[in-house]
């Protein structure tokens, strides 16, 4: 028993610092976008192209990832993401072109998906019912982390020369320490039944391996054998609730919130980013203490309560205050989010280097380069726009003495917001699909589930800028340049059938969605806590089909 310790701290270190990576890898680009852009006299549009190709990486993790989960073991796709990484983060350090740096993206985002679902998935099946949700929770924890940890690093390298190599070089580190954990760490639950007085190992599953263990095709995934086709609803509706609420783009005007209650220039800015970054902080820690206590379906419910309310809230207030804010990619370019995911941050991000030179009228057209006079500033900037696109927010006036009330108002209800989501969707979503599917096919449900989860956060962040860009009061933002020119690009007569609903009922459309939820998890998601994932197996094909 003197041993159990170490290796239940090496399982924390697995569980932490793979979260650590994927935090890390999201946001590292907030503060290298713009010397990239100066160095290689980026256009807007790839720009773009630059901070989506992560999407496509992960995208494509999420289709095939699932199948070399379960043919090659979890531990063994841990590695072998990190081993991805590791050459992404090697050809972003030397790139010389902008093609370099597209592949090098990709492969990034490829494996820090694939190793997100392996690492939540090996995680739960390793450790005893008891200690299943504090430690996968951990992987949100390490992301929260990580994100702050870029801002760090990007703050201290943005007036080095060639800082941005450094930057993505450094995503490295935690991938090697996390590699090095899960070599004295058993392979699979089956080498863990030999280590089990060791380690505190989850009971039910390891004492069935040596029955006759059901073997599932993808397509059971929708059929009634063993209630899957249950499952199934169970975990496209999280992963869908957890999206269409409008998380992704919610703090796109978290900046323009500080701003309106008086914080203005760099203040705001570092409010922003430290003042949201400490509430998701705490929040992942109350999760984290409660998640095997209060179980998980109460976590889910008051976190999808709390952001109907609070979404809501911020939709009536903008009724009644302007809160606009102006993207454009031209301005300053903004960190990457891709919210949503295993352990999805909802934070925003960001490092402002120096002004930009002058640009064009012509959103196309290259922003020259300059030369090595200028240097970017080692200055916070509080930039919070969606996941896709180059936003900068434009301060609007000090507010009137009335509205002032209704501005602290509007700035509560995003720190509930960001609370809400933390220790409910943000965490609860990802331990719940590592526990409702049998083992033979975990891998592949928990990669189609979160194959649906980055579509959903694609449609969300393309839409937001449409649906509020035709508004009154003040609702509109002042230019539209946006991610989704390259999808009309491609489908041009979508350009002429789009609605806009302004920034205040999108916000109250996003909050009657978290109602919806609230019905959807009370009606559907069952209680897992402090039972063996066997027996969650057996909860679920004792319960009615649907």
């Amino acid at each position: 028993m003197g041993h159990a310790p170490p290796l239940l701290l090496l399982c924390v270190s697995v569980s932490f610092l793979g979260g650590l990576t994927f935090g890390y890898e999201l946001t590292v680009i907030s503060g290298a976008l713009l010397p990239l852009q100066l160095d290689f006299g980026l256009s807007c549009l790839e720009q773009e192209l630059l901070v989506g190709s992560l999407l496509l990486g992960a995208l494509l993790a999420s289709m095939v990832g699932g199948f070399l989960i379960d043919r090659y073991g979890r531990k063994k796709t841990i590695l072998g993401s990190n081993l991805v990484l590791l050459a992404g983060s090697l050809n972003l350090g030397l790139a010389g072109s902008l093609a370099w740096l597209i592949l090098g993206r990709s492969v990034a985002g490829f494996a820090i998906s694939l190793s997100s679902m392996a690492c939540c998935i090996y995680v739960s099946e390793l450790v005893e019912a008891q200690r299943r949700g504090v430690l996968v929770s951990l992987y949100e924890a390490g992301i929260t982390v990580g994100i702050l940890l870029s801002y760090a690093v990007n703050y201290t390298l943005a007036g080095h020369p060639w800082g941005w190599r450094q930057m993505f070089g450094w995503a490295a580190a935690p991938a090697l320490l996390q590699s090095l954990s899960l070599l004295f760490l058993p392979a699979d639950a089956d080498e863990a039944a030999a280590h089990k007085d060791l380690i505190p190992l989850q009971g039910g599953e390891v004492s069935k391996l040596d029955l006759t263990v059901p073997r599932y095709s993808f397509l059971d995934l929708f059929r009634a054998r063993d209630n899957m086709r249950s499952r199934t609803t169970v975990g496209l509706g999280l992963v869908l609730f957890q999206q269409l609420t409008g998380q992704p783009n919610l703090l796109c005007y978290a900046s323009t919130i500080f701003h309106s209650v008086g914080f203005q220039g760099d203040s705001s800015a570092v409010l922003a980013s430290v003042g949201l970054g400490t509430v998701k902080v705490v929040a992942t820690l109350i999760a984290m203490g409660l998640v095997d206590r209060a179980g998980r379906r109460a976590l889910l419910l008051a976190g999808c309560a709390l952001m109907a309310l609070s979404v809501s809230g911020i939709g009536l207030v903008s009724f009644a205050i302007s809160m606009d804010s102006g993207p454009s990619c031209l301005t300053m370019p903004n960190s990457t989010r891709l919210p949503g995911l295993p352990g999805d941050s909802a934070l925003p991000s960001g490092i402002s280097p120096s002004p930009l030179p002058t640009p064009s009228k012509n959103h196309g057209e290259k922003v020259s380069s300059i030369s090595g006079q200028s240097k970017p500033h080692s200055a916070v900037w509080a930039s919070t726009g969606p996941p896709f696109w180059a936003l900068g927010t434009v301060a609007p006036t000090r507010p009137a003495g009335e509205h002032v009330l209704l501005h602290w108002t509007a700035l509560l209800c995003m720190m509930i917001f960001v609370s809400a989501f933390s220790f409910g969707f943000g965490p609860v979503t990802w331990l719940v699909l590592s526990e409702i599917y049998p083992m033979k096919i975990r891998g592949r449900a928990f990669a189609f589930c979160n194959s649906f989860n980055w579509t959903a956060n694609l449609f969300i962040s393309l839409s937001f800028l449409d649906l509020i860009g035709q508004s009154s009061k003040g609702d509109t933002p002042k230019e539209h340049f946006k991610f989704s020119r390259i999808v009309d690009s491609l489908l041009p007569p979508l350009q002429k059938r789009r609605g806009t609903i302004g920034l205040s009922w999108t916000f109250l459309l996003y909050g009657l969605t978290a109602i919806l939820g609230v019905g959807f998890i009370y009606l559907f998601v069952p209680e897992t806590k402090g039972q063996s994932l066997a027996e969650i197996d057996q909860q679920f094909q004792r319960r009615r089909t649907y």
